[in-house]
Order: structure tokens, then sequence, then C-alpha cells
């Protein structure tokens, strides 16, 4: 269990052997900080001897640099993903400058609680003493808690395997080049060590203006799994939360990119634009783009994608936010509400989605499981079954018409009433839907005496009923929207335009995500639907109610 919920780390150790010995010290951070882990890079701080350093000092900005930021953040990724790594660059410049760093002491969005360092004491009976000198230095940097903690971590075993191949090139003093103002976009969605590496590389080549276009409106609507996207305003202050962390220096101006190009192509004094393997020519577009506008060409500065080493068969290789919103699949997003006049035996999860969803296998697989279900819908035509209140207020509203010979309601003539008229649907709902709620708790307090665990209630109208409160969690199941028209098309024989009506009938996507405790999607190959619902049940097992 981590002591404290954010720290900063100093890092000593001379900067080529960073790469070999930051993995067991971030692994050591990682249990002693929860949430924010700072990192200050002073290769060769002096905090012994006769004369003790505490001056901060200005580390170039170079390819060696540039590589050592890459690694850490992808070490972090690796040993700690859930610890949010954020390196500050306040004392790394690839301009001259006359002003010493942090002549003034550093805000951080999260002062830190304890002081972490790499330093090595050779001298145990000055272990203290150190300390001290160590603290009283982040103090002049930073801004920390009151009564700030120092601790020393191991320094880390050198490992020559995982030495970055280039650290030998003599290149690697070259200096990053920088420019006054700097333009990037991005969706930005869940910040991730990746994004992190592009902001930082971009922070180290502006020296003045940093202009960063992220994706929001249509821009997201290709996106996979575009509904578990951040909302716009959270990725904009999770962005600039950590560009003010990193590089208060810089000007950082965070503009809403609702089309391809945005203000890249027409902002004149833009220099550089920062893209990835996967965007150079999104970058170049844009170049032709500014010559048609008579504005200069961008310098092209290109950072390579970072491998995800956790990637399973059907993740992609690259760490991207893709990736982690599919393993947000079966995940519990929200914690469920609660209801203190709801029995918690059986344990009632609402599952829902729209038509097309795969709702049926995935009530299957949970049968499989262990769950007992309840078919809302055929409950629902129960409802209006001869003798029960809802059929004769049913006829009494859309006349005898709509009866075959033998009294029953004809299902189909009564579709083809209230299809397309909102208000006549509205009407039917208004009289089904309460006589099909009250039988549906009736077969949940059967389930309940019989002993049953848990209880699943498929119903694709959860939402729009209104039965929140008859379920202790909400599942969503969610599949693009064609592919919802392809299945809907294909199971019940209709055009495109039939299928489409249909689903406008019903609450979209992102509107039932938004209160989904627990989502799912369908849209790939069978196995990793099971997947996802294995997920899911194995992780309901440990959070709900025993008895």
């Amino acid at each position: 269990m981590a002591m404290f919920r954010t720290g900063i780390l100093v890092l000593t150790s001379p900067l080529p052997l960073i790469p070999s010995r930051i993995a067991p010290v971030l692994a050591a951070a990682a249990k002693i900080v929860e949430h924010i882990l700072y990192v200050h890079l002073h290769p060769g701080l002096g905090l012994a001897g006769n004369y003790i350093q505490l001056a901060p000092a200005y580390i170039p900005a170079n390819r060696e640099v540039s590589q050592i930021l890459t690694h850490l953040y992808a070490k972090s990724s690796n040993v700690c993903g859930y610890l949010d790594v954020r390196v500050v660059l306040s004392n790394i410049k690839n301009h001259c400058t006359a002003q010493r760093p942090f002549s003034s002491v550093q805000t951080l969005s999260e002062p830190p609680e304890v002081v972490l360092t790499d330093y090595s004491v050779v001298d145990l009976n000055q272990s203290n003493l150190v300390m001290q000198c160590l603290e009283k230095y982040i103090l002049s940097c930073y801004t920390c808690k009151p009564n700030l903690r120092g601790m020393f971590l191991p320094c880390g075993v050198d490992d020559t395997e995982n030495l970055c191949p280039d650290m030998e090139d003599s290149s690697l003093c070259e200096s990053i080049p920088n420019y006054s103002d700097v333009v990037l976009g991005g969706t930005f969605d869940r910040l991730h060590c990746a994004h992190k590496i592009l902001l930082s590389m971009s922070c180290l080549l502006t020296r003045k203006r940093l202009l960063i276009g992220v994706s929001d409106g249509e821009l997201l609507n290709n996106k996979v799994l575009k509904e578990l996207i951040e909302p716009y305003q959270d990725r904009v202050k999770k962005v600039r939360e950590f560009l003010l962390d990193v590089n208060p220096a810089v000007q950082y101006e965070l503009v809403s990119l609702r089309e391809r190009y945005g203000p890249s192509i027409t902002d004149s004094k833009l220099k550089c634009i920062v893209v990835s393997d996967e965007t150079q020519k999104g970058g170049e577009a844009v170049n032709r783009k500014r010559q048609e506008n008579d504005l200069q060409e961008l310098v092209l500065h290109k950072i390579s994608l970072i491998k995800d080493v956790h990637h399973t068969h059907n993740e992609e290789e690259k760490i991207s936010s893709s990736t982690l919103r599919k393993r947000l699949l079966g995940s519990l997003l929200i914690p469920p509400k609660d209801y203190p006049r709801m029995p918690s035996m059986p344990y009632v999860i609402g599952l829902t989605g729209c038509m097309g969803s795969g709702k049926t296998s995935v009530v299957q697989h949970l049968q499989r499981m262990g769950a007992t279900t309840i078919n809302a819908d055929a409950v629902c035509h129960e409802s209006y079954k001869p003798g029960k209140p809802a059929h004769q207020k049913i006829i009494q509203e859309f006349g005898q018409d709509i009866l075959l010979k033998d009294g029953t309601i004809n299902r189909s003539a009564l579709e083809k009433i209230v299809f397309g008229d909102v208000e006549k649907l509205k009407c039917l709902t208004s009289i089904v839907w309460p006589e099909t709620a009250i039988l549906i708790k009736q077969m949940i307090s059967k389930a309940g005496a019989e002993g049953k665990s848990v209880c699943v209630l498929d119903a694709a109208l959860l939402l729009e009923a209104g039965w929140m409160d008859m379920v202790h969690e909400v599942w969503v199941i969610i599949v693009p929207e064609d592919e919802a028209l392809k299945r809907i098309m294909e199971r019940d024989n209709i055009n495109e335009e039939d299928a489409k009506k249909r689903l406008a009938n019903q609450w979209t996507n992102a509107q039932r995500v938004h209160h989904a405790n627990v989502v799912l999607c369908t849209q790939w190959e069978p196995q990793f639907t099971e997947e996802q619902i294995q997920k899911a049940w194995q992780l309901l097992q440990k959070r709900r109610p025993t008895c």
C-alpha cells in the first residue's frame, strides 16, 4: 500500500546510466507514491562532502535527453502504469538564457508530500544530513506540502542489455532544434505515456508558444469506442495541467479541433508541426494547404511511436488511447448507486443495448456462468395478454382492429400504428411499461426467494423506461451504428431506411454509456466478447454482496 498521494523523484545518476537503472527505481517509487510522481533530473547532484551543491543546473536539450525522456516514460508504463509520471523540463533548455533555472519556486498542480532519490549514500552516518540537503534543494525548486518527507531508493543495477542502442552515438550531443511557435494535434484521451512523450518533446522544441488542437465533434466519429472517449473539457484540463507542471515557461494555447486542419493552415506565426509515424502524411497535407494560403511551410518534427509490451492479440502494438478504451470493457466504470430499499439478493444487473447490439449472445454467456435471466420483452408481451390490465387499456386506446380472432393483440398491427408516431408510441409505453415493471419486480422477488444470487434483466428499453431503480448495476452493450444497421437488416430482412427508423426510436450509445456501470462491445470476434463477459463476471463476484 502506497504511503503518499504525490511525490517527487530526484534522479542524480549520470544521464547515460538512467535508462539502465530507471526500472527498479520507478518500481520502488510506485510502492511509496500512489497518484502523481514528478521526476526532476539533476545528474551528478552533490549532496555530501566538503562542497554541497544546492543550485539547480541547466541540462542541454539534446538527442540524449530526448531518448532518456522516451525511455523513462516507456518504462513507467511498463512497471507502474497506474502512476501518473511527469518529468519536469524547467531545467532542460534548448536555447541560451541568462536566467538560472528555478529563479522562483515552481508551483505544481499537486504539491509533493515526499521527495525520493536514487542518490547513493556512501557514509550511512551522513544519511540524515544528505536528506536534509535534498529536502532543502527541492524546496528551493518547487512548492511542496508541509512536513515534506524524504526517502532513499535503490539506485538500480546497471542493465546494459536494456541500454538505449544509440547511447554510444556521438550525435547524442546534437541539440534539439527550437522554434518560436509550434503546433500539434491529437485526441489526448486518457493521457498516457505516448502523449506525454509527444507533449514533452513539443515543449522542448518551443521557445514561446505551443498551439495544441484537441479533437472534438465529428473528428471523433471514426474513433474506436468513441462513446468511451473522455469529454472534451476533461481532456483539455488534463493536457493543460500536465504541460503547466512540466514546463510553465511556455505559452500554451489549446483549441477545439472540429475539422482536419484547424489553425495549422491559417496561423502565419507557426514554424514547426510535431507529428508521429501515423500523422506524418497529415503534416504534409498541412503544408500543402499552407502553400495554397501563401504561408510558409512548417518544419515537420517526427516523434516515433512507442510499443505496448502488454498488448494482446486484439490490441494495437503501439501504446494508444483506443487500446486503453478496449481495456475498459468489462471493468467497473462508475460505482453502483446505493438503493437502501432494494434487497441485496438477488443482485440485479440491468443489461441493455440498442437493436443489433448482441444482447442475446451476452445473455447466453451469463446464463452459462450461473446468472438467472429475465427477458423484459417477453414480460412486456405477457403484460397485455387477455385478462391482464394492460390488455383492455390498449384496446380502449387503439381500437378493436388490433385484435386477432382469439382476442389476443396483434403485435404486428399494433407496431404499424405506433411505428414512426411519437405520440402514439408514448401512449402505448405509458400503458405497458408500468404493468411490465410490476411483473418484473415479482419475478425478481421470486428469484430471491429461490436463493438465486445474480439476476440479469435483459431489457433493450431499460433506461428509456426508467427502470434503473430496479437494478443494482447497468451493463450497456454497444456496437457502431453501421454494424447495428447491418445486423438488423440481416436479422429482420428489412432495408436500411427502415432499420435506421428503428434505431432512431431508441437511445444512442452515448446516452446509454452515460448511465453505464459496465460497458461491453460485441463489435469484434466472439472470443473477445466472451473475454469481456468473463472479466465483467469475475469482477462482479468480488464486489457484490454475498449474503
